[in-house]
């Protein structure tokens, strides 16, 4: 693998943030142009699910990182670049336009972000050095047979015996569960409670005995996701965010995290990106598809001026927003690459993958509902 310098790709984005710098930009073009291999482009073509061929994402991960550029958005005193929102947007865009691999890391995006917010010392200080190096690497531990959208529904009980929990029932569509060091979860802990009430938050090593991870596989051939089988596992009591019976409330400050970074605006200029290419190579070109792609090219522009709205407003409405529009909006282009490239098995795998996009984090309908209280409709 060589790393000879290339001319890099411009950020193609209406949106002109006013706080950065030319200094910064040329920084990140120049990082790109050093350290994006065309064996590391390729992987980032090349990717249709939600995370980039393994051996790509650990070359590209061991780059951002020794940048200090893998967290960008985490504060300096835990080892981030602490960026500003228009900074963290537009290394996102800048990375698509090169077609970077995509790491997609619960321990970065979701957990991380937590634990800086929630933990305490002692677990800032185990949990986020070893996401930064590499060394943990988390799944999310929250859907189960009868708890989909519905999650207070979960079943998956966590008795309290001295000073640890023991676990006992399953998780479902758990993501990259097969080769993850740790998980964040939801449990019962309080067997009398119902819904909400009586969850508490834990953080349980996936090597404890007692672990079956069993991979699904889905309709494009991956194997993202698994179901997770918890016999008799026993977990710290200390690890945990938030008060014993009171996880729920941490779970929902999780999920404004995660449904506001899961589908990003750089996420879909890739997917564009790719529908273009699609369409540039029919025999013909087809106006409906051409005049369909000019519309989503408007509907991103859009969607990442919202995102950079949104960053400076988080909260359980703007990751609404943001989850909903991006998701279905990734839906609708994946749909125009594969009617331009029905042959095409990249199209194929595309289009099936993002199916569960609106699924995933809450369905569309469940944010639908959830957007039409907040605005005090009945």
């Amino acid at each position: 693998m060589y790393t000879a310098t290339r001319t890099c790709a411009p950020v193609r984005s209406p949106h002109q943030p006013s706080g950065l710098s030319d200094a910064f930009k040329n920084e990140v073009q120049a990082f790109l142009s050093a350290s994006l291999t065309d064996t590391l482009r390729e992987a980032g073509r090349k990717t249709t699910g939600l995370k980039s061929d393994p051996a790509a994402c650990k070359v590209w991960r061991d780059a951002l990182a020794q940048k200090g550029w893998l967290v960008p958005d985490w504060p300096r005193v835990y080892g981030g670049a602490g960026w500003t929102s228009e900074e963290r947007l537009y290394f996102e865009n800048a990375c698509a336009a090169n077609d970077a691999p995509i790491l997609m890391s619960s321990g970065v995006r979701t957990i991380g972000p937590l634990v800086i917010a929630l933990g305490n010392n002692e677990q800032k200080a185990r949990y986020l050095p070893a996401i930064l190096n590499g060394t943990h690497e988390w799944c999310q531990g929250f859907s189960e047979p009868q708890a989909g959208s519905d999650l207070p529904a979960l079943a998956l009980r966590a008795e309290r015996e001295s000073d640890q929990f023991i676990l006992n029932g399953s998780k479902l569509w758990t993501s990259f569960a097969q080769s993850a060091t740790h998980m964040f979860l939801l449990a019962r802990t309080n067997p009398a409670s119902r819904g909400r009430d009586g969850l508490s938050f834990l953080l349980v090593e996936m090597s404890q005995p007692g672990i079956e991870v069993r991979p699904i596989k889905c309709l494009d051939g991956s194997h993202e996701v698994s179901e997770v089988f918890f016999d008799n596992v026993r977990t710290p009591v200390s690890d945990r965010i938030g008060e014993i019976d009171e996880g729920w409330a941490v779970a929902g400050q999780l999920m404004q995290i995660a449904r506001s970074n899961n589908t990003t605006t750089g996420t879909l200029r890739r997917a564009y990106r790719a529908a273009e290419r699609h369409v540039a190579g029919l025999d013909k070109n087809e106006p409906p598809l051409a005049a369909q792609l000019y519309s989503l090219s408007r509907r991103i522009d859009e969607f990442e001026a919202l995102e950079a709205r949104l960053a400076t407003a988080p909260g359980r409405q703007a990751s609404s927003m943001m989850k909903l529009r991006a998701t279905e909006l990734h839906q609708a282009i994946t749909e125009v690459g594969l009617t331009a490239a029905p042959l095409s098995s990249f199209a194929m795998d595309k289009y099936l993958s993002t199916r569960a996009a609106t699924i995933y984090s809450g369905t569309s309908e469940i944010h639908r509902n959830a957007l039409a209280r907040m605005i005090g409709c009945p």
